[in-house]
C-alpha cells in the first residue's frame, strides 16, 4: 500500500483544510494510506519522510524551520514525490529560496484578483492533460516567476486588463520536474475548494499527484 502525508496550514483564505478535504478520498480510492497533519512537524522526522511516497503541501506563506527544510527537500530528493496546487505549494515559506528551487515557481501576483480566464492545454500527449480540452477558470489567475526547466503542461495568456504591460504573456499553469530521484507536479489552479467543482481541475490534480508519487 503506498502512504501520502497530506499538511495544511497558513494562510486561511485558501480554505486548507477544505482543499485537502477534496482528495484525501480521491488518493484513498486509489488505495493509498493517507495522513494528515495540521503541523508541519512531520516534516522533521526524516525517517518517516523517507518512507512516503507522496506528499502533498498546502500551506501557504507561513516559515519552516532549517530542520523542517531538511527533511522535506532530502526525502524528495531521495525518491518521495510531491504534488500541491495554488498558493500552497508555490506561495509557502516565503524566506526559503532552497524550497522555491525545488517546486520550479513562486507567486507574485494575481491581477485582476477573480477573474475567468482560460487554461490551455499545450502538452496533450502527456498523461496529465491527455484527452483534456482547454477549460475555463473563474478565480485568481497566477502570475509566477519560473524556472525554465520545467516541463509545462497548460498555460494561460493575460489579457493586460488590469496590467497592461503584462498584455499577451504566457504563462506556466500546470508543470512537472525533477529534484533528486523525487517528482514534482504543480498546478496554480484551486485558489479555494469550490475550485476543484471544475472537473478538469480537479482531474489534472488528481493525475499529478499519481504521477508524483514514488
Amino acid at each position: 500500500m503506498k502512504t501520502a502525508l497530506f499538511v495544511w496550514g497558513g494562510w486561511d483564505g485558501h480554505e486548507p483544510r477544505q482543499s485537502v478535504e477534496v482528495f484525501v478520498p480521491i488518493l484513498e480510492a486509489e488505495g493509498y494510506r493517507v495522513e494528515v497533519f495540521d503541523t508541519l512537524e512531520p516534516f522533521a522526522d526524516e525517517a518517516k519522510m523517507n518512507s512516503l511516497d507522496l506528499v502533498v503541501p498546502c500551506w501557504t506563506m507561513g516559515s519552516i524551520t532549517a530542520e523542517q527544510e531538511k527533511g522535506l527537500l532530502g526525502a524528495i530528493s531521495g525518491g518521495t514525490g510531491i504534488a500541491g496546487w495554488h498558493g500552497g505549494m508555490c506561495d509557502a515559506f516565503r524566506s526559503c529560496t532552497n524550497y522555491q528551487f525545488m517546486t520550479g515557481g513562486q507567486w507574485v501576483a494575481h491581477p485582476g484578483d477573480i477573474r475567468t480566464y482560460t487554461v490551455k492545454i499545450v502538452k496533450r500527449n502527456d498523461p496529465i492533460v491527455a484527452g483534456l480540452s482547454d477549460f475555463q477558470m473563474t478565480s485568481e489567475q497566477y502570475y509566477l516567476h519560473i524556472d525554465p526547466s520545467n516541463e509545462v503542461l497548460a498555460t494561460t495568456t493575460f489579457d493586460g486588463t488590469s496590467a497592461p504591460w503584462i498584455a499577451g504573456c504566457v504563462m506556466p499553469v500546470v508543470w512537472k520536474r525533477a529534484w533528486g530521484k523525487g517528482r514534482v507536479f504543480y498546478s496554480s489552479l484551486g485558489h479555494v475548494a469550490r475550485d476543484f467543482n471544475v472537473p478538469e481541475c480537479r482531474e489534472i490534480m488528481r493525475r499529478g499527484m499519481l504521477w508524483a508519487s514514488r
